[in-house]
């Protein structure tokens, strides 16, 4: 004998954990053919079989149990060719939808839903039940009783069940900070919405990206070296020092070590030659010492110290660089902890839009305040700061906006003596040819080249309208 096609769909649902529920609507599917009376009492014979229900041990029922099954779910009392349901509270109710075969086939979504809601509304199962009971009077009030019942209580059937492709992520302090954006105008800073973009991307550090600058903020005060160290030095001037640092740059860029070997192979020889008094004929030693350890700290495969020894025409030994390293680093006490101003400069430069032509210009001005003994007073996150605004000036990027003071951490008041400094390199003649030759090149833009024409028209202005004028413009 065929399987009837209610029953059938029934049976192919196999992840439905409530069977006994699919055979008592089996039961009302056949009773759609009898008489009212008839279907009154199977009605509540199946539902005094469901208050029965017990577990294995058939001392306790099952929504005692907190069961998050179906098996406290009303019955279905088909009444005229209409059929009233009974749901759970947190179910939309079905007693105004009409049928046309006096049984609606349970499908897998209608119960999984219910199973849901049944778990999400667990605490309110009972005393929903016992109102939606069929009370003695008629039928049809008591669906009406049902039905306001269970439209006061439910959401929408959106929020009853939402589509959910993933599950939720914890938000961070970031997120949440940003969550509105016309709060985040008003009570927030302009730090957590760019900081926000970069969420997903684990190699930005956006959570923690505020302590780290904060941490290297504290690191300048530390790292930085005596700008009057040469008052106690007797052989050495602050010339000879711009000559070391003018041939280190030279010697950095025929190894095409990074940006950030140069800045802190400079570090170490200030702070040694803060330390240490160093004779005229061991400076070289010194900055060749002091590049190959800088490159040992930040490069991913460091030129061999033969290398090194080479490019100072063989003067020393690899003996004596091998000691001299192992001198400077006891002298340091290991300590390189640096604070590199590229960092500062990368950080600014995201406020800036990443203009690759402003942080080329900067970099170029970073590299002045090496060669030139001035800069040495004043900490690298102020030396990026002015950089950056020394560029966005030349290239006319507008403004020092709020956004720009938040993240150099200078205002425009406070950067201007560095800048003042850096237009005053520019417009002297060249006296580090090779800091000037490695910028004029096309891969910097021609830096160097473009900076001296504007310091010469900067200053002719200035002379002219004053210092007003010339912001004024910017």
């Amino acid at each position: 004998m065929p399987v009837s096609r209610t029953r059938q769909g029934v049976v192919n649902n196999e992840n439905d954990e409530n069977n006994a529920l699919h055979s008592t609507r089996l039961t009302r599917a056949k009773a759609a053919g009898l008489s009212n009376a008839d279907t009154t009492s199977l009605a509540k014979k199946a539902t005094a079989t469901k208050k029965t229900t017990t577990t294995t041990n058939g001392t306790h029922r099952r929504r005692a149990l907190g069961d998050v099954t179906n098996a406290a779910k009303g019955v279905e009392v088909v009444l005229e060719g209409k059929k009233a349901t009974a749901g759970k509270a947190g179910l939309p109710s079905k007693v105004a939808q009409p049928t046309t075969g006096g049984v609606q086939k349970l499908s897998r979504t209608n119960s999984s839903r219910a199973a849901l809601g049944v778990k999400d509304n667990n605490a309110k199962s009972k005393t929903a039940s016992d109102s939606r009971k069929p009370g003695s009077g008629s039928g049809v009030m008591g669906a009406k009783r049902r039905t306001q019942t269970s439209t006061s209580t439910i959401p929408s059937s959106k929020d009853a069940t939402p589509d959910v492709e993933e599950p939720p992520r914890k938000k961070s302090c970031i997120e949440e900070a940003v969550e509105d954006p016309q709060q985040s105008e008003e009570s927030y800073d302009i730090v957590a919405d760019l900081d926000a973009e970069d969420l997903d991307d684990p190699s930005m550090c956006a959570e923690y990206v505020r302590e780290i600058f904060n941490y290297y903020r504290a690191l300048e005060d530390i790292t930085q070296p005596n700008p009057h160290y040469m008052d106690h030095q007797d052989d050495l001037e602050w010339k000879m020092r711009g000559i070391l640092v003018d041939w280190l740059i030279e010697v950095h860029t025929r190894f095409r070590l990074l940006p950030e070997t140069l800045f802190l192979a400079v570090n170490i020889v200030d702070r040694f030659l803060s330390q240490k008094v160093v004779p005229l004929d061991k400076l070289q030693l010194v900055g060749i010492t002091a590049m190959f350890i800088a490159s040992k700290y930040e490069e991913v495969l460091s030129p061999h110290v033969g290398n090194f020894v080479h490019v100072a025409d063989d003067g020393f030994t690899v003996e004596e660089v091998l000691s001299a390293e192992r001198y400077t680093l006891s002298t340091l006490k290991y300590d390189l902890s640096y604070p590199n101003p590229m960092n500062f400069l990368r950080r600014i430069s995201k406020a800036d839009n990443y203009d690759i032509q402003a942080r080329t210009l900067g970099k170029y001005f970073m590299e002045i305040s090496l060669v030139d003994h001035r800069f040495l007073e004043y900490k690298q996150s102020h030396v990026a700061a002015a950089a950056m605004y020394l560029a966005r000036m030349i290239l006319e990027r507008g403004g020092w906006d709020a956004t720009l003071t938040k993240f150099a951490g200078y205002s425009e008041d406070e950067i201007l003596p560095v800048f003042d400094l850096m237009v005053e390199y520019l417009q002297a003649p060249v006296a580090h040819e090779a800091l000037f030759k490695k910028y004029a090149s096309k891969k910097f833009l021609k830096a160097s080249i473009m900076s001296r024409k504007w310091a010469k028209d900067y200053g002719a202005s200035r002379l002219n309208g004053g210092i007003s004028a010339t912001k004024a413009a910017f």
